[in-house]
């Protein structure tokens, strides 16, 4: 028992050694520094870049770029799906220039496949700020079935 023991040790040594040499190869290990970095990547991204509701279920990312082309250089165009791969109907527009989110929100309300498109900026993500509080519980419905107080007949019955 102690000899597999041992064994196993020994492969799960090797196993972490191979696995922080191949983090080395690929550059996977982040600072603090690196991390805060790529926070602040975010955020100017998300400063280039605008909110697209209502989009057409039958729009295609090169419609949409075609749609906001005129307010500058488009970089990316990504309508987002659920997990069996239908767009869910709202889409992000990623510009090359700042300047450019400013022009797309004039073109709020425009007509897009017959429908009309809602645009405004992106807001950036803050990890841990959930909007959902939940409702506050009831002590008497904890469960489906309400709270019944146990009733006891008394002793002459």
């Amino acid at each position: 028992m102690k000899k597999r023991l041992r064994e196993i040790e020994e492969e799960a040594g090797a196993l972490r050694e191979m696995q922080a040499k191949v983090e080395k190869e690929m550059g996977a290990v982040q600072d603090s520094s690196s991390a805060s970095a790529s926070q602040a990547e975010k955020e100017e991204v998300d400063s280039r870049s605008i909110y697209v509701g209502n989009v057409d279920y039958a729009c295609t990312p090169e419609e949409v770029q075609q749609h906001f082309q005129s307010c500058g250089t488009v970089n990316r165009v990504t309508i987002l799906t659920d997990k069996f791969g239908q767009p869910k109907g709202f889409a992000y527009v990623e510009f090359v220039e700042v300047d450019a989110v400013q022009n797309a929100l004039l073109l709020n309300e425009s007509e897009l496949h017959g429908r009309q498109l809602k645009v405004s900026a992106k807001r950036t993500n803050i990890p841990g700020m959930k909007q959902y509080r939940g409702r506050p519980s009831n002590p008497y419905f904890r469960s489906r079935r309400p709270f019944m107080p146990a009733f006891y007949p008394p002793y002459g019955y």
